[in-house]
């Protein structure tokens, strides 16, 4: 999920930096181009409809909240990778973030050492992890894009490195691992990609379908423990004299 600040300086999930693509911004405030997130205040955003873009099933769902997606992902149990989006464009966004994970200390709690993270907070601007990672010193952060293999070290104190798939193969996965980082590449769609991933020997992957992400897992699961299990031996007569 992407979080970005309005300019009341309140969290709200939104992927674009710009109103006008998911919602029906141009028709509730004409005139306030270029819509901008970071130019309208909350009430104005929770006013937009930002569900008939995807489908009229939607019709009406406002946009979230991130406090919002903390309590409906507790309740359902799942974990969060959350982007900070474009940072520089929030001076502050980090402390806002870490206040509002005060707020709901779930979310600051780690999972069990056998279980995936809880929380990761990533962002393809490294100064603003690095940031936030000084303020929320327990969570793991994570950089997205790739990192050039001469600079991994440098990183020591990221969680994972998440870069576009197209631009990784096996020796920079290696590379991530030898440093003790984790490497969920972005964003696969097609369960042949996810395949080649798995195979290179990746931690997850990043994707819009997590259905087909799920499905892709467990046939590479299946896959590789079919090619572990050895073949059965050939029972014959015992030979005569």
């Amino acid at each position: 999920m992407d979080v970005q600040l309005t300019s009341d300086d309140q969290l709200i999930l939104m992927h674009d930096t710009r109103l006008d693509r998911t919602t029906d911004v141009e028709e509730v405030f004409p005139n306030r181009a270029p819509y901008d997130v970071g130019d309208f205040t909350l009430a104005e955003i929770r006013r937009l409809d930002a569900g008939s873009s995807f489908d009229d099933a939607f019709a009406g769902e406002p946009v979230p909240l991130l406090s919002q997606a903390l309590n409906r992902l507790k309740k359902h149990r799942m974990n969060l990778l959350l982007e900070v989006k474009e940072p520089s464009r929030y001076p502050g966004i980090e402390n806002r973030i870490a206040d509002e994970l005060a707020r709901h200390p779930y979310w600051l709690m780690p999972n069990a050492p056998d279980q995936p993270s809880r929380l990761v907070v990533q962002s393809f601007d490294w100064e603003s992890t690095e940031l936030s990672k000084g303020i929320l010193p327990a969570v793991p952060h994570a950089l997205l894009g790739r990192v050039p293999e001469e600079r991994i070290p440098e990183f020591d104190w990221a969680h994972m490195i998440n870069p576009n798939h197209t631009t990784v193969d096996a020796d920079y996965v290696d590379r991530v691992h030898d440093a003790g980082l984790e490497i969920m590449p972005y964003t696969i769609n097609d369960t042949q990609v996810m395949g080649r991933v798995l195979e290179m020997g990746v931690d997850g992957f990043i994707t819009d379908y997590p259905d087909r992400g799920q499905k892709a897992i467990e046939e590479f699961l299946d896959s590789t423990t079919a090619a572990r299990e050895p073949e059965s031996e050939s029972v014959g007569a015992p030979a005569g004299d």
